[in-house]
């Protein structure tokens, strides 16, 4: 891209405010992104990083993780990139787990790495870059540098080592290949028909490292990956508006902010072509709203996770004129057809080990069962979890895995995939099992809720089915009839429906724990862990009655 689109701006990162209010930004084009990661890459073989080398990746979002990660790629060296935000323990498991080789972070991660010393050990470099989300190289690093060719790699050749964010379990390295990162920027391309020139605003900061790739221009984001729900909507609206924006990825959270926010504003976002919601089920509602604020372009929701992506994509369009209303009554949420070249098939839930293609029974079409995915975006392993890598992969043959997703629906007749929520959050009662994402659309239609979580409570099998409402506002459920009226209304909506009529336990829960990455996974097993220990709202519509 640098050698085809020189001049054109690579990378733009906010460093304040002009007189008359616009965002300044520091601006560098294609050609001196390339001679900043010409320089990077002399830095790092100057102070011994090589090919091969696992590179724990520890800097601020925008010039520095680009640049960094660039570097390391042209190198052949292996980034290894965590989010700090997943907790201490966890971060700690995952970087001793991980074993890197170099250390290359900012002052707070370098001063850590001394104060946790057990979980650094195998570190051998340490490379200090400045807390500054602008810094660039000194002088002296530009002038040493030369043009460096970018190392040779096998397609199969491990290429980076990404962390899933840890929502139902333990977070997990994933082995990215070369081959990897080229089939997802390829079918990103041509997915979303993206072209070279077009100007990107990532609200998750990985995924700016797609954009050098495809030719767009980064617009670093004035946001705080580790408190995304903090969001200033007003910064996101005038970045847009101001650098003419075509494309965003984000969560559901975050776009809900930001249509919020221009709703009430009266404010449209003319330039955007696309925008892209991922991490968490898109409600019908924001893509009504984002269709009302973004005039010329469409948003869609892709499927996928960190172990496979992109896996199925569907439109705003198709959402509000096709799928809305199942979704509504319980069936699911459609997460669209396969992109090219990922094959999806559904099979027999089991919680068992598949060690080969021929123990899987794959199921008919709308018969609810596990997610499984095949193709050149779909992970091979993860790193230094053997046991976690056999219960998530199916071999078939003597190259081809398929991946467990982990995730339940089923396939419709006209191939559309739908899901109903992940395999470990399914509840088990003696009458049956119960699926978040079939259950939760019922109760989220209530007006004074923000969202809800379906949840077990007991031994699985035996499980009581509650659903945990976060209210719109403290003072709606201030008092305990208040509490009790919210409750009795949810169980109303649940006598609308035959497979929520079954749920009579209620809990209310001020706000949700969610997942820092993207803000919008609700951790529903933290929520039953909480339940177990409080009275829930049993409520019997057949008797108009309530109690503790």
């Amino acid at each position: 891209m640098a050698a085809r689109q020189p001049g054109l701006a690579a990378l733009k990162i906010p460093r304040g405010r002009t007189r008359d209010g616009r965002i300044d930004y520091l601006a560098l084009t294609f050609a001196q992104l390339d001679a900043e990661v010409d320089a990077w890459v002399a830095q790092l073989t100057a102070r011994g990083v090589g090919r091969g080398d696992r590179v724990l990746v520890l800097v601020r979002q925008g010039l520095p993780l680009i640049a960094a990660a660039f570097a390391l790629f042209k190198l052949g060296a292996v980034p290894v990139i965590i989010d700090p935000g997943m907790g201490r323990a966890n971060f700690l498991a995952c970087v001793k787990r991980s074993r890197p080789r170099v250390l290359l972070g900012i002052p707070s991660a370098q001063f850590s790495s001394y104060f946790f010393r057990a979980a650094f050990a195998t570190v051998e470099i340490r490379i200090w870059v400045s807390g500054s989300a602008t810094a660039r190289l000194s002088a002296r690093a530009k002038d040493a540098a030369r043009k460096w060719e970018v190392a040779p790699s096998a397609a199969t050749e491990l290429a980076a080592v990404l962390f899933t964010s840890g929502s139902t379990g333990a977070p997990k390295g994933v082995c990215y290949e070369h081959g990897m990162f080229d089939a997802q920027v390829r079918l990103i391309r041509d997915t979303y028909n993206i072209q070279p020139g077009e100007v990107d605003l990532p609200l998750l900061p990985i995924f700016a490292l797609f954009n050098p790739a495809l030719g767009m221009t980064t617009i670093v984001p004035e946001i705080d990956p580790a408190h995304l729900a903090l969001v200033d909507p007003d910064k996101i609206i005038q970045a847009i508006r101001q650098e003419d924006v075509t494309n965003s990825f984000g969560s559901p959270t975050l776009w809900r902010i930001i249509a919020h926010q221009c709703l009430a504003q009266n404010e449209v976002l003319p330039s955007l072509r696309r925008v892209l919601m991922a991490g968490a089920p898109v409600p019908s509602a924001l893509f009504a709203d984002l269709q009302i604020i973004v005039p010329h372009g469409t948003a869609h929701s892709p499927y996928g996770a960190t172990e496979a992506l992109p896996v199925c994509t569907i439109s705003a369009r198709e959402v509000l004129e096709e799928t809305a209303k199942a979704t509504a009554d319980g069936r699911g949420t459609c997460v669209g057809r396969p992109v090219r070249e990922v094959e999806i098939k559904v099979i027999a839930i089991t919680d068992e080990l598949l060690g080969s293609f021929d123990a899987v029974k794959e199921l008919p079409a709308g018969e609810i069962g596990e997610i499984i995915v095949r193709g050149p975006v779909v992970t091979q392993a993860y790193d230094a979890l053997p046991d976690a890598t056999a219960a998530a992969k199916i071999p078939d043959g003597p190259t081809a895995i398929w991946h467990r997703m982990g995730d339940l629906g089923y396939l419709d007749a006209s191939g559309r995939l739908w899901f109903c929520g992940r395999k470990a959050e399914r509840v088990e009662t003696v009458t049956g099992p119960l699926y978040t994402e079939q259950c939760e659309p019922v109760f989220n239609a209530h007006p004074d809720v923000v969202r809800t979580a379906l949840i077990g409570v007991g031994t699985r099998g035996r499980q009581r089915a509650a659903i945990v409402a976060e209210p719109r506002s403290p003072e709606l459920v201030a008092t305990s009839q208040q509490r009790r009226k919210l409750a009795r209304e949810m169980c109303e909506l649940a006598a609308q429906h035959p497979h929520t009529v079954r749920i009579r336990h209620f809990f209310i829960h001020p706000s949700f724990p969610v997942d820092v990455r993207h803000n919008a996974k609700i951790h529903r097993l933290a929520l039953a862990r909480w339940a177990s220990t409080r009275p829930a709202y049993e409520m019997d519509m057949r008797k108009n009655s309530g109690k503790l």
